[in-house]
């Protein structure tokens, strides 16, 4: 019987990265843990227009969270990472539409509420694949389900006066004997303006209080809320059919929104309202949608009624006059919602020098 004994192999030693190869593991260690990151948690955005003022202004940097309702698996996943349509700094696409996936999304911890601030891709933007479409970030008026109506811009949720955003703005024209200098609008927290009338006015976008306390001012004789009156008609209003619903934006309804599972009469009355959404939004072909007054074909088959697939939002801007919002461009799919804005953690003026930029009031401030 022979006894063996067992000895430790040579080892040679391990050989050290080089540094380039050191960092490249690093910055992609790095790309994939922000991706991830951004995907399925928080991603940062900046509040480019001021349809939200005086909720969210211009130069707001914002977190909105993907874990409250959800994150979306991707639609598109040829893209460059942490890009969303072109390659920063340029006008070159960032993504390939070789490959589109169905969209998923996986559970959050709540849902869409009426009065939330949400990030979702602007259905309208039909030039881009649906999660690579402009992000636009609006209040959310009227959920899945809710009967909504506008009256003299107050707005009816199930036939209950909705209470207006604490700083909701209007339009208003300014009439003045001498131009204002600009340091009496900032003074006034009036960033909204434009000059009018040839010189003797501006059209500003404000609150109701400040557009009282301006009438005191005797350099200004007179200041006039503009607003759609009930009867006067829009054809740029949604459902874009004014010869049946003469709406216009601060009139409008009622009608109810889109809910998953919800069934409706087919006809000349309810075509214009949801006739979009079926042919844009439910997942049809479109070669297998043809709609015309009257009646909607699908396959070829005429339907009576049709159920929905999914749940639709209704999204409208604080700054009411001063909005591109549902009014214009209808009900949001569910599939289109990105995040809930949640905080903002900076905020610069773009208006200001460099070392007056900052809001300091704004840092880390939350939304409401």
């Amino acid at each position: 019987m022979s006894i063996r004994f067992w000895t430790k192999k040579d080892t040679k030693p391990k050989q050290k990265k080089g540094f380039f190869r050191e960092w490249g593991d690093a910055i992609l260690f790095a790309v994939v843990a922000a991706t991830l990151i951004r995907w399925a948690t928080f991603e940062a955005y900046t509040i480019p227009t001021p349809s939200m003022e005086k909720s969210l202004l211009v130069g707001d940097y914002l977190f909105v969270s993907k874990l409250h309702y959800g994150p979306r698996t991707p639609i598109t996943p040829l893209q460059v990472p942490l890009t969303h349509q072109t390659i920063w700094g340029t006008n070159i696409p960032s993504y390939s539409k070789a490959i589109q996936l169905n969209s998923y999304r996986l559970p959050g911890f709540t849902t869409v509420k009426n009065n939330d601030v949400v990030v979702f891709n602007w259905p309208a933007d039909e030039a881009h694949p649906t999660d690579l479409r402009m992000n636009y970030i609006k209040r959310c008026i009227g959920i899945a389900g809710d009967k909504i109506e506008m009256r003299d811009m107050q707005v009816y949720i199930n036939d209950k006066l909705v209470p207006e955003p604490e700083r909701v703005q209007y339009a208003y024209g300014l009439l003045t004997t001498t131009p204002i200098n600009d340091k009496f609008f900032k003074e006034h927290d009036i960033t909204d303006l434009q000059p009018a009338y040839g010189g003797i006015g501006y059209v500003i976008n404000t609150t109701p209080a400040t557009a009282e306390k301006l009438k005191g001012f005797d350099f200004i004789k007179e200041v006039i809320l503009y607003k759609d009156s009930v009867g006067s008609v829009r054809a740029d209003v949604f459902p874009f059919k004014p010869s049946i619903y003469p709406y216009n934006k601060d009139n409008f309804g009622p009608f109810i929104i889109p809910k998953e599972g919800m069934t409706v009469d087919i006809n000349p009355m309810t075509i214009p309202l949801y006739e979009m959404v079926i042919r844009k939004y439910e997942g049809f072909d479109p070669k297998q949608v043809a709609i015309s007054d009257n009646k909607i074909l699908i396959n070829g088959q005429e339907i009576k009624k049709y159920t929905f697939k999914q749940d639709y939002y209704w999204m409208m801007g604080d700054n009411r006059h001063n909005s591109e919002d549902s009014r214009y461009w209808g009900f949001v799919p569910e599939d289109h919602v990105v995040g809930k804005a949640v905080l903002i953690w900076m905020s610069a003026d773009p208006t200001e020098s460099l070392f007056n930029k900052i809001r300091w009031s704004r840092i880390f401030k939350g939304i409401e």
